[in-house]
């Protein structure tokens, strides 16, 4: 019986790190956790209760339900699509957390020490006994700096930008809502969470020096999972 290990890749955001940490997943019958969606369902709820107007996170109201156990984030697996959704208190959001108005807001909550604190807790809980593969942007320096595989992901901002708009383009489901998209606009995005991720003061983005780098800017879903797969296979021997 092949040992259970935990995966853990990091990277960029819009590297599409999310996909491939899925299909892997599948492929290995192991559990995926995208810890990604953990931090835009807090900040769709502080969005949601007032906490985050344009002026800025109210950070004590916040705090407050956190520590109060308010916002209880978990996953489902959707038959349908066969992979997780995204579930907060009991609503699925799957599709509202990926919009741009969250894209916008999700990295000053992911720096808040005490939104990582809890969802470092929930994540680490959740790996308890491995089979899993988590993907994020310190899961191999925070979250699990034991885990046997780490894979860092990134590539150019432009490309990471045009697969950005061409998701939101095919979610799209009225000439109005594409019309809405704009390619700069989310370059900006993708460029300003770069920043931000990696000179938080808390668990910044950065490479662990175990990691194997995948610059995937040149390459098809189908190259990536490939060399996923045969690097699982190596570490597993």
């Amino acid at each position: 019986m092949t040992k259970k290990i935990i995966i853990a890749i990091d990277g960029h955001s819009s590297c599409g790190k999310s996909t491939m940490a899925k299909q892997l997943a599948k492929e290995i019958g192991y559990v995926y956790v995208d810890t990604g969606a953990m931090y835009r369902a807090v900040t769709l709820y502080a969005m949601r209760n007032g906490m985050y107007p344009d002026e800025g996170i109210q950070e004590a109201e916040l705090k407050a339900a956190v520590d109060e156990g308010k916002i209880q984030i978990g996953f489902k697996f959707n038959p349908e699509t066969g992979r997780p959704d995204t579930y907060l208190n009991g609503e699925k959001v799957e599709d509202e957390i990926r919009q741009m108005a969250v894209s916008n807001r999700v990295s000053p909550i992911a720096a808040l020490p005490f939104v990582r604190a809890l969802l470092t807790q929930q994540q680490q809980a959740m790996g308890k006994e491995k089979g899993i593969v988590m993907d994020g942007r310190d899961i191999g320096t925070a979250v699990f700096p034991q885990a046997e595989m780490k894979v860092f992901v990134t590539a150019s901002a432009k490309v990471r930008a045009q697969r950005r708009y061409d998701e939101l383009m095919g979610k799209a489901t009225t000439q109005e809502e594409k019309d809405a998209l704009d390619f700069d606009e989310i370059l900006k995005n993708v460029e300003e969470r770069d920043y931000l991720d990696s000179h938080r003061e808390v668990a910044p983005l950065r490479q662990a020096e175990d990691a194997i780098v995948l610059d995937n800017s040149n390459l098809t879903r189908e190259e990536q999972s490939a060399w996923l797969l045969e690097k699982y296979k190596e570490i597993v021997k």
